[in-house]
């Protein structure tokens, strides 16, 4: 059901032809690996087909070693889209204090922001479009 939910979108998306660019914030808090593939299959498929489009990924809560050197299974995925100059990754900085994890330890062209949740919201308050990733 999710996949044909994204496959819709994307068709919905598709029909636009682009004539605006959009904004689309990525709410990501699951610990599943299967929910981090998907987040990156999505924003990579988008970015490619709506190039003047910008989108963002914030991850906070359990997500946290999505973003993590030597954890992230999609850390390879993230380095390729991080080259788009209109995708961008961020974490929460409360979750990283959580987790006891400092900057060092991102994986390369992740960054920060002080609180995820308002980070999104803010993004929403600016016109964002908004999809929160889960896999079920």
């Amino acid at each position: 059901m999710k996949t044909l939910t994204i496959a819709l979108t994307l068709v919905a998306f598709g029909a636009m032809a682009q004539a605006k660019p959009v904004k689309i914030v990525f709410d990501v808090t699951s610990s599943d690996t299967l929910t981090h593939q998907a987040v990156l299959r999505h924003v990579s498929g988008m970015a490619a087909a709506y190039p003047q489009s910008v989108f963002e990924v914030v991850v906070y809560g359990s997500a946290m070693p999505m973003f993590v050197k030597g954890k992230s299974t999609v850390s390879k995925s993230i380095q390729k889209l991080a080259s788009n100059p209109n995708v961008s990754f961020k974490v929460c900085e409360q979750t990283m204090e959580r987790y006891k994890i400092d900057k060092s330890q991102l994986v390369a062209n992740v960054g920060t922001v002080p609180d995820g949740i308002l980070e999104i919201v803010n993004k929403q308050a600016e016109g964002w479009g908004y999809i929160k990733e889960a896999h079920h």
